[in-house]
């Protein structure tokens, strides 16, 4: 029997990783602009579509058995 990761292990996942990327995006965008508002807004952006992207990614990568070892 292959090992899944549930819907809301994938959410979570994506949610702690989107959080962490996020704070590393605003800090990239504020130091070369040197506006934190529009970094924020900038950022957030990114951070909605990345966090989309990666559900997705996790999603196609979970159908995948390689590398997975079974219990």
């Amino acid at each position: 029997m292959r090992s899944r990761d549930t819907h809301a292990r994938s959410i979570a996942k994506t949610v702690v990783w989107r959080v962490l990327a996020t704070l590393g995006t605003w800090g990239v965008i504020y130091f070369f602009t040197g506006k934190p508002i529009e970094s924020l807004g900038m950022t957030l952006v990114a951070a909605v579509v990345g966090m989309v992207a990666y559900y997705i990614h996790e999603r196609i990568w979970d159908t995948i058995s390689w590398g997975k070892r079974h219990h």
